[in-house]
């Protein structure tokens, strides 16, 4: 996948032993307008993740939407994900890029610190993402994040922003026109009975606001 765009919703998979399902409802989520699939499962085992991993870039190829791995470089290299999520624990963007290779998305979590932000994209970040902005049921005792991080970022930074954090398609507007790219949802989206349309409320929160830009990763340095 070539350059792919960085905005839009952007969903995060729950955490379930259930492949079928995961790929099911993922697939109701793309359909919906997801524009990136985070794959995120801090519990399952390893043939687990692997079968899941596995499962969800072929269906993000067949959508052709980026399709990126939560904390685990490792597996994100075998299945041949399009990218790859790290946080303060994890591995360093260099050594992502120098695993992943030119062209593959990295995207670090920074909280509520634009300071980390500002460190990400020196290194060769694709994308920051900053939050909690609200309560989380997938993160709770997250980190707050203040709503003019965004604004702050948005003047800052030159690689897309992503918020994330008890996120709904009711909460969001003010998030993409505070400078957000992409706003990042999971319950707000695999915790209803309607995943299809939870999805297209939100995307259409990006086709109704004028400042909801999408960036394209610029590699040329790399």
């Amino acid at each position: 996948m070539t350059r792919p765009e960085l905005g839009g919703l952007y969903a995060i998979t729950p955490e379930m032993t259930d492949t079928s399902g995961l790929v099911t409802m993922t697939q109701q989520a793309l359909t919906g307008g997801a524009r990136l699939v985070q794959y995120r499962n801090k519990t399952a085992g390893t043939a687990l993740r692997l079968e899941q991993a596995y499962s969800l870039a072929h269906l993000c190829r067949k959508f052709g939407v980026p399709f990126i791995v939560n904390d685990y470089l490792d597996l994100a290299v075998e299945v041949g994900a399009d990218g790859v999520h790290v946080g303060r624990d994890d591995a360093s963007v260099a050594e992502a890029r120098r695993r992943l290779g030119k062209g593959k998305i990295i995207g670090v979590s920074c909280y509520n610190r634009l300071e980390l932000a500002v460190e990400a994209e020196r290194d060769g970040a694709d994308y920051v993402a900053f939050g909690a902005f609200f309560d989380s049921p997938t993160k709770p005792g997250a980190a707050a994040a203040p709503m003019d991080l965004l604004d702050h970022a948005r003047r800052k930074l030159h690689v897309a922003v992503v918020a994330i954090g008890g996120i709904t398609s009711d909460n969001a507007g003010e998030l993409i026109s505070r400078g957000a790219n992409a706003v990042a949802a999971s319950s707000a989206l695999f915790a209803t009975g309607y995943i299809r349309s939870a999805a297209e409320n939100f995307s259409r929160l990006f086709q109704s606001n004028p400042t909801a830009d999408c960036l394209f990763p610029d590699h040329s340095s790399v």
